[in-house]
């Protein structure tokens, strides 16, 4: 999704299910008040609040703030653009789980007639997308479907 480039310098995330405001200041190297202003610039960042609006947060949302800092402190963004880059990403992850769903779909047809289906599509499907895996997985799908036509 987002390089997180010097998330490699930053301490090391424990195994742990919940983490309180300063341990997260700590493995992010954010004080806790941008990560309260944070929460309420970017709609993805919702720690659990529990007894005295305590808030704990899950080792998603470290990533997440590791990735806004990254975008805040080390590319350059704004907040609004930082929250339209991530807004995008997770507009791209839809987007990739609706056509993987299509794919899937699409190999099942083509399993069902009898097509030969090369195994690029299930290593697509199972690794991370490349425009270059999208675009031969795309130019497979239509072979299929001038098959099946």
């Amino acid at each position: 999704m987002l390089e997180p480039s010097h998330n490699a310098e930053l301490p090391e995330i424990p195994a742990k299910r919940y983490f309180t405001i300063g341990e997260v200041s700590e493995l992010c190297e954010v004080k806790p008040h941008v990560l309260r202003y944070w929460e309420q610039e970017f709609s993805q960042l919702k720690p659990v609040k529990r007894r005295g609006n305590r808030r704990y947060y899950q080792r998603q949302d470290v990533i997440l703030i590791r990735q806004i800092r990254t975008l805040l402190y080390e590319q350059g963004f704004t907040i609004g653009g930082a929250r339209q880059r991530m807004v995008g990403a997770a507009n791209l992850l839809t987007e990739d789980s609706v056509f993987k769903q299509d794919i899937s779909a699409r190999r099942a047809n083509a399993a069902v007639v009898g097509l030969p289906v090369t195994g690029q599509i299930s290593s697509a499907i199972s690794g991370q997308m490349t425009s270059q895996l999208l675009r031969e997985m795309i130019e497979e799908v239509e072979e299929a479907l001038h098959h099946l036509s």
